[in-house]
């Protein structure tokens, strides 16, 4: 992907998650992509923010290969990609609302989309591959999280792990063409 990998994942995700709590497809929203404390959010039931970006160490020195949408093309490589592991929060929403067990069934819903469909994959994500994975934070790190918004109540939350996510140089790696035939003659030489 391009620079805009991060956009194009996050936007998945959120397809994804409204299409579970919209199965009618009526068109209603329900995820807001944000910050918790943002008051934009407080008429949706969940809210996914990306709280954390970090560098997936063991792809790092990888190459990046993407297969050619067309047959018969050789795939593009592109050296030197930055593999990406994107964090995301995924709570109810933080409008204060009085029906508890409604929410923790919203939450229960969205974890079971993203358990049924652990892969973004397809023209949504620019025919890359994606892996979502739920990330078992302990309750030390969640509690950082949450104090990021010190004016937002806290409200039950899981941590889910898209991996990877490639932002590749801009221009690919160019590749020559296959050896076919060597041209290297061997013999004793003349004097």
């Amino acid at each position: 992907m391009d620079y805009n990998a991060i956009n194009t994942v996050t936007a998945a995700l959120k397809a994804l998650l409204e299409a579970a709590l919209d199965p009618l497809g009526t068109g209603v929203q329900h995820v807001f992509v944000g910050p918790l404390d943002d008051t934009a959010g407080d008429k949706l039931n969940l809210h996914l923010f990306l709280y954390r970006l970090a560098v997936n160490a063991d792809l790092r020195s990888t190459d990046h290969i993407v297969a050619s949408a067309t047959p018969n093309q050789p795939p593009t490589i592109y050296r030197s990609s930055l593999p990406l592991d994107l964090y995301y929060l995924l709570t109810v929403s933080t409008k204060g609302s009085t029906d508890e067990l409604g929410d923790l069934t919203i939450l229960g819903q969205a974890m079971q989309a993203l358990n049924d469909a652990p892969v973004l994959s397809g023209a949504s994500v620019k025919n890359e591959t994606a892996r979502i994975t739920l990330d078992p934070v302990g309750t030390d790190e969640m509690s950082r999280v949450w104090t990021l918004f010190p004016t937002a109540n806290y409200r039950t939350s899981v941590v889910y792990l898209v991996s990877p996510v490639w932002i590749d140089p801009a221009v690919p790696q160019t590749v020559g063409t296959p050896v076919v035939e060597e041209p290297h003659l061997v013999g004793v030489l003349g004097d």
